[in-house]
């Protein structure tokens, strides 16, 4: 009877894993996909940045109240090893832009990110937070100064806020990748590349030669690259062990 049982039980168990992909599909819209790496966490930051204010449901959003505890989870679990930050957002609220890329910056663990589709605005400190970042090579990523939406006060302090918050972002994206402030803030102001705005927009290879971004590639480049920091860190506590 015993065998019987735990025969039952073990069918029911490979019924709710093989169904249970389905069942997340139907309810946040959301599918478990088997990762032949445990050790590797994948951290998708997809559509517009949500900070203090809910966005329309209808916007593909990436939640900043949803990715903190997420990053704090990945630190304190021994058994991730690396982490893949998979971007494809427009932007969105800054200081919860920022606070994610300082979280992925500061983390222990090595981390890769690659840009596919497009990483603009706020997006782009979110790439560069990595160890090592990649783009694909149709993928944009666009340069710009912050802008605000809706009532704004007409005050000297306004403007010195405003180039408070511009100089974090221009620091952040400097300290984390090869591109000079000079430069940065240079695409930031052009004037004749987007047509309501000022800006920059680069493609793939450009993001590389401006030294924003290491390298152009796919999600294999990155997945190798992050096994190899992975490897690489390994060795690292090794050493320090010893």
């Amino acid at each position: 009877m015993c065998a019987i049982k735990n025969n039952i039980d073990n069918e029911e168990k490979k019924d709710k894993e093989h169904n249970e992909p389905l069942e997340n599909t139907k309810e946040i819209g959301a599918i478990n996909i088997p990762k032949p790496e445990e050790s590797i966490q994948i951290l998708p930051i997809i559509g517009q940045i949500e900070g203090h204010m809910v966005l329309p449901p209808q916007t593909k959003a990436t939640k900043y109240e949803h990715m903190i505890p997420q990053l704090l989870g990945i630190e304190m679990d021994s058994r991730v090893e690396g982490v893949l930050i998979v971007l494809n957002t427009v932007g969105g609220d800054v200081e919860a832009g920022l606070a994610i890329a300082e979280m992925i910056q500061s983390l222990s663990k090595p981390t890769v990110s690659i840009v596919i589709g497009g990483g603009h605005s706020i997006g782009v400190p979110l790439a560069t937070a990595a160890n090592y970042s990649f783009i694909s090579p149709t993928a944009t990523m666009i340069i710009h100064p912050i802008r605000m939406n809706g009532i704004v006060v007409g005050a000297p302090q306004t403007f010195e806020y405003f180039n408070k918050m511009q100089d974090r972002i221009l620091d952040f994206i400097t300290r984390t990748s090869d591109i000079s402030r000079e430069t940065l803030k240079h695409l930031m102001l052009q004037s004749d590349d987007l047509l309501n705005d000022l800006g920059t927009i680069l493609i793939g290879k450009q993001a590389v030669d401006y030294g924003i971004i290491k390298e152009v590639g796919g999600i294999s480049n990155a997945i190798g690259k992050l096994k190899s920091l992975i490897e690489e860190n390994k060795k690292k506590d090794c050493k320090k062990r010893k």
